[in-house]
């Protein structure tokens, strides 16, 4: 089967890629399409290290095709958004309602992939740009099958970051000012998260001024392109500053463009060992630097909920997908996302 594979040196889409029978608690799904996330890209220039070889690919959605032994809440046939977290469900972090923090969903990547008679390792516990792949059956969230696949895939990381990080991280409130430096996919999951809460300002900071109209759909009450101008718009600073680019500049930023008890919370990710610096008596009026995984999120319960969110029109999800690609033309879907000219760019298969 087709899929993209980087060995360390460089990307390749091959057509021999091999993926094992589910085993128990397992589902085998047929992708039918995938978001092109930074974090992918991210793995290629050594942001985020990983093993090699590796099927890339993390944000997608496909039909169940074969389900193991005691999966019952989906069966062959069913629709499924794939979330990236194979937590375990029974650590005292599962049980506490924070699967994010499941220490058995981190750093464990499997391998139910061969090529040539080798194992290929699974990124993110999922590897969504492959035909099929083998992920928990925690990972397999059904949703209903009116929602276009293109869009549903893009719920799995997206949409579970940006949006989950303002209604389960930040409890962003009605009334509240916010600021999101990066008006990419994250970043626009952001503001349609806050836009959901209820906040009051909502200012979006990209470079590209050609990022305004989109921002403005997504909810941005305002659009500026440098963080100069944030002050201009909030005097007394935001309520809640997210950074979604993961550049260190931006982390002070969003630091320094704080009010009283106002929350900095880190979505982007920059390099491994990157270290960031800021005022230290900046936090003493009750500001808070949080970190962020995964948007906090509980996958079972919010793709759940951002699919009828979709339904209903109160989401956006169409919107994000600039630009479809078939999977050969992988090398120009990055190549877009790389220059900022897509908000999510999906491959198809």
């Amino acid at each position: 089967m087709r899929a993209v594979l980087f060995d360390g040196k460089r990307i390749e889409v091959v057509d021999d890629l091999e993926v094992r029978d589910p085993g128990p608690g397992e589902v085998l799904v047929a992708i039918a399409a995938a978001g092109l996330c930074h974090s992918d890209l991210s793995v290629v220039d050594g942001t985020i290290p990983f093993p090699v070889p590796v099927a890339l690919g993390h944000e997608g959605a496909g039909v169940v095709e074969a389900v193991g032994a005691g999966v019952r809440h989906v069966r062959p046939g069913d629709h499924v958004a794939l979330s990236t977290l194979a937590n375990c469900g029974t650590c005292a972090e599962c049980d506490r309602g924070r699967p994010t923090m499941c220490r058995r969903a981190i750093g464990r990547p499997g391998r139910p992939f061969r090529r040539g008679g080798r194992p290929v390792f699974q990124f993110a516990s999922n590897s969504a740009f492959a035909e099929r792949t083998v992920v928990r059956a925690v990972q397999a969230v059904p949703i209903p099958k009116d929602i276009p696949l293109t869009s549903a895939a893009l719920i799995g990381c997206g949409v579970l970051t940006g949006v989950g990080a303002v209604l389960n991280r930040a409890l962003v409130d009605r009334g509240d000012r916010v600021v999101v430096l990066g008006a990419g996919g994250i970043g626009l999951n952001v503001v349609q998260g806050a836009r959901l809460a209820g906040a009051l300002r909502i200012v979006a900071v990209d470079a590209n001024p050609a990022k305004e109209a989109v921002a403005r759909r997504f909810g941005a009450t305002d659009f500026v392109t440098s963080v100069d101008g944030v002050r201009d718009l909030l005097p007394t600073g935001a309520d809640h500053a997210f950074e979604c680019v993961g550049r260190v500049e931006l982390i002070r930023a969003a630091v320094d463009l704080l009010d009283r008890h106002g929350q900095a919370v880190l979505l982007g990710v920059p390099a491994a060992t990157a270290e960031a610096s800021f005022v230290v008596s900046s936090l003493y009026l009750d500001k808070s630097i949080l970190g962020c995984r995964y948007g906090s999120s509980r996958p079972q319960h919010d793709i759940a909920l951002y699919a009828e969110l979709y339904r209903s029109g109160r989401l956006l999800l169409d919107e994000l997908v600039t630009c479809t690609y078939p999977l050969e033309d992988f090398e120009r879907a990055a190549e877009d996302a790389h220059a900022g000219k897509v908000a999510r760019a999906v491959l198809t298969f």
